[in-house]
């Protein structure tokens, strides 16, 4: 599949900003394992295939399993998920499908068990970029080279 137009050459001033945000929750502090799972979450409902591809990259880099990447999709259904983990994924759904406000009330009552204020304002700008990235790749049909 041939790229529609390549983002950071269309817009390189946003494409900056996004790189900026996307630094900026790498610095957070949040648990780097964790985060891969989020994104790739979120790039599994949003259907992007150079996401899903470069994040699942990016996850066994950073120590993930295959076994729970495989899972990661059906996460409510596996044992292989922690509690804060199932609560970040949680989140990371609500956040992606904004269509359900009951779904994000139950999301954030779980946040809230296991993360102060801090960590869930970075965890929900960490699914804002992710859900950033998505469209650009999506919209713009970034190749898997």
């Amino acid at each position: 599949m041939k790229n529609r137009i390549d983002y950071h050459q269309a817009s390189p001033e946003a494409i900056k900003a996004l790189i900026a945000l996307e630094l900026a929750v790498q610095r957070s502090g949040l648990d780097l394992r964790m985060l891969q799972l989020v994104k790739m979450r979120a790039s599994q409902i949003n259907g992007c295939a150079f996401c899903v591809d470069m994040e699942s990259a990016e996850a066994m880099r950073a120590g993930e399993s295959f076994r729970r990447l495989a899972a990661v999709a059906q996460w409510r259904d596996s044992a292989l998920f922690s509690g804060p983990e199932r609560a970040t994924l949680a989140w990371t759904e609500a956040l992606t499908e904004l269509g359900a406000p009951a779904a994000r009330d139950s999301a954030m009552s779980a946040m809230s068990r296991h993360f102060d204020a801090r960590q869930i304002g970075d965890w929900t700008l960490a699914v804002a970029a992710i859900n950033c990235w998505n469209r650009m790749g999506v919209g713009f049909r970034k190749a898997i080279l």
